[in-house]
């Protein structure tokens, strides 16, 4: 794995974070990795320093004011990973619920199979989630069905978070006009991808739920994926794709 970051956002993740990096690390020795920390009152941010004399080449940190969504986040590492001339850029949880020993999986899928974009798909054959409840994994479930069905992408789980972008992706999307910063954002991102006819891989993998810390999820994340994707898809069919 060469010229690869994983950028993990981080927002009171500090019971998560020294394992998670561990984790990627141990995957290759060339990965590197981004937390991008929301100022985290439980000091995330500070023990990513102290690891950072550890891995004083391959972990890097920037520490924003305050929490400002979860796509923000990602835009800022997006635009931090092009500057430093990353071309395989991962999205990633820091709680484990995505498994750091499929990081090479989706890789592989970009690196090889050629691949523009890959994603980490708990649908693509069957369900595979741990430690959900039911009807956690039904919304989830149906959620991308309802994307899927709204957008036209061939995509089963089109609001997965696991996801590998070739560096090209990122460049052409105009990442100042991303709307979404909760869940849909992960939407929006494959919906811009899939309109410049990037092409796109869904990898099969096992979603955990976290043992560690809690949930950031809220009904106005929620709310903002199903009516979003409406709007989102209006939009589309009135402009040119070029300026999306």
């Amino acid at each position: 794995m060469t010229d690869a970051l994983v950028i993990i956002p981080t927002y009171n993740e500090i019971e998560n974070i020294e394992a998670i990096i561990k984790a990627v690390f141990s995957q290759s020795d060339a990965i590197h990795i981004l937390v991008v920390d929301d100022n985290s009152p439980d000091l995330t941010a500070l023990k990513v320093k102290q690891l950072q004399e550890l891995f004083p080449e391959r972990l890097h940190l920037e520490v924003r004011k305050e929490k400002s969504g979860l796509g923000t986040a990602y835009i800022h590492g997006f635009k931090w990973s092009l500057k430093n001339n990353y071309q395989y850029i991962f999205e990633m949880d820091a709680d484990f619920s995505h498994n750091p020993s499929d990081l090479p999986k989706l890789y592989h899928a970009c690196h090889v199979n050629q691949a523009d974009v890959a994603i980490g798909s708990r649908y693509v054959k069957g369900v595979n989630v741990v430690n959900w409840p039911m009807s956690r994994v039904l919304m989830s479930y149906f959620a991308s069905k309802y994307v899927r069905f709204i957008t036209g992408m061939n995509i089963h789980d089109t609001t997965a978070g696991f996801v590998c972008y070739k560096r090209k992706v990122l460049e052409n999307i105009d990442l100042n006009h991303i709307k979404f910063i909760g869940y849909a954002f992960q939407i929006e991102m494959k919906f811009k991808a899939y309109l410049k006819q990037f092409k796109i891989e869904e990898v099969p993998v096992i979603f955990t739920d976290r043992t560690q810390g809690e949930s950031k999820l809220s009904s106005g994340i929620i709310s903002e994926a199903i009516f979003g994707v409406i709007s989102m898809k209006l939009k589309s069919l009135f402009k040119k794709v070029d300026t999306l």
